[in-house]
């Protein structure tokens, strides 16, 4: 494996190697936005813990404990989420040092390129999958009780 040092050869690679590296600023954008999310699952868990561990009305036992294990479920598909993010990633890097060998030395490596490039778009689009799923879940798991008991006393 020769390394060419043809400058538009090398220029080349760099132009192909550029593109996939915008798919991995979305991919870090979403890493952050599911941390956060997951962040605030976990100090949700945490409060609902704690009140759970102060409390011995069976009622509100029930509830705390359904909605840890929502949280539970919630923080599993964020988890999932971020896994495949980070997946996604390398799978993006290892298509970047592909594209660039394979325009700066004599390796043969587009078949592999291709298939890595679309196996992150793949992780990428699972991710997405589990990130609308945790959303959608999160959405599901609002508590609207008070908001239903006032429209009923104002009836």
């Amino acid at each position: 494996m020769a390394l060419t040092l043809d400058s538009s050869a090398i220029t080349h690679g760099i132009q192909l190697a550029v593109a996939p590296v915008f798919l991995l600023t979305a991919v870090s954008g979403m890493i952050g936005a599911v941390a956060g999310r997951l962040a605030r699952i976990i100090d949700r868990a945490r409060v609902v813990e704690d009140r759970a561990r102060a409390s011995t009305e069976p009622e509100f036992l029930a509830r705390a404990y359904k909605e840890l294990a929502d949280l539970r479920l919630r923080g599993r598909l964020a988890n999932g989420c971020i896994a495949l993010l980070t997946f996604c990633a390398f799978l993006i890097g290892i298509t970047i040092i592909l594209l660039f060998l394979g325009e700066t030395t004599n390796f043969q490596s587009n078949r592999l390129a291709v298939a890595g490039f679309l196996a992150g778009v793949a992780s990428f689009l699972l991710a997405l999958v589990c990130f609308l799923t945790e959303t959608l879940l999160a959405t599901r798991l609002l508590d609207f009780h008070m908001l239903q008991n006032e429209v009923e006393h104002k009836r």
